[in-house]
């Protein structure tokens, strides 16, 4: 009985496959490894200059810092300065929940601000990049020396300068109080609307980075998509909710997580020169590491529901 042989035509046929697998595979260790070397800075960074100042924390908090010729020795005194914190300090749980307070009426403004503004900067209109500068160049203004230079503080402690609010701007507001009473509004949302518009400055301040974003989302959408819709008779209402809104969905999330960061870790913040003011002026490194702690995993609580909350209503196109 004759065995049957393999012609040479078959034999490279059942091999061909082999080697685009094993190609495919080479092309995709290929890309792991560069993903990593993309990656390797920032894992760098935040072991340098996150994980071992957290660890550093940790153990402040559970001891008491005194400084010695050449350095500093630890003092253990375990849960005392959460305890002082919560219970002794007046001033810690006042501003923890301002903090959260404010964070949760600035964030909703700064995002609808931002994507109003984004909408308009990406129609065509002549100056369309200056109109766009204009809208980045606070963020560069309130970076840094900048922002310390424009606060009201600096400038009257070093000039003199005081910033009173002038009576054309009062007279302005209670016309406007007046405009809402009238129109039946509830209280509440009156008195939100007010501050608001009391601290518009600070919105669009906070806002340049959101504006970006919320731009570089509404220039990806494909056009064809709005022009299949108006085929369908579809009004620019209706692009807008169904087509515009779903698309920057994720955005939104993106954005909503950057504006609660940079709120809450603002320099300005209550807390934050809380926490400052109690390692270096008065020198109780243990209670501040503690206050950071509570403070910090307080912004990592609110994160993870906001996360949660905004990600069931999340569009993502594939």
């Amino acid at each position: 009985m004759k065995v049957p042989v393999l012609s040479d035509k078959l034999m490279k046929t059942s091999s061909a496959p082999k080697k685009k697998r094993r190609s495919g595979l080479d092309l995709t260790r290929k890309r792991a490894m560069m993903g990593y070397v993309f990656v390797m800075p920032f894992i760098i960074g935040l072991i340098t200059f996150f994980l071992v100042p957290m660890i550093q924390t940790v153990i402040f908090s559970f001891n008491n810092l005194e400084t010695v010729p050449g350095g500093y020795r630890l003092i253990p005194k375990g849960i005392e300065n959460y305890r002082k914190a919560f219970l002794s300090d007046a001033n810690f749980t006042r501003n923890l929940v301002d903090s959260l307070l404010y964070m949760f009426t600035n964030v909703p403004l700064i995002l609808i601000f931002s994507f109003f503004a984004a909408n308009l900067l990406n129609q065509k209109f002549r100056g369309r990049g200056l109109a766009r500068a204009i809208f980045f160049l606070p963020v560069i203004l309130t970076s840094g020396v900048m922002l310390v230079i424009d606060s009201g503080d600096m400038l009257q402690a070093a000039y003199g300068i005081a910033q009173p609010e002038t009576q054309e701007g009062a007279f302005r507001a209670v016309e406007l109080v007046r405009l809402l009473l009238r129109s039946r509004l509830s209280p509440t949302f009156i008195d939100y609307v007010i501050s608001a518009v009391d601290r518009i400055y600070e919105i669009v301040s906070a806002s340049g980075v959101q504006i970006l974003v919320f731009l570089a989302g509404l220039q990806s959408i494909s056009p064809s998509l709005f022009e299949a819709s108006n085929m369908e008779g579809a009004t620019g209402w209706e692009n807008f909710w169904k087509i515009t809104f779903p698309m920057v969905s994720p955005l939104i999330l993106v954005n909503t997580v950057y504006s609660i960061i940079d709120t809450l870790t603002n320099p300005a913040n209550a807390l934050m020169d809380q926490i400052r003011t109690t390692a270096f002026s008065r020198n109780d490194f243990g209670l501040s590491a503690a206050m950071a702690l509570v403070y910090f995993f307080a912004i990592m609580a609110v994160i993870g529901i906001v996360v949660w909350l905004i990600s069931k209503v999340v569009f993502y196109y594939e």
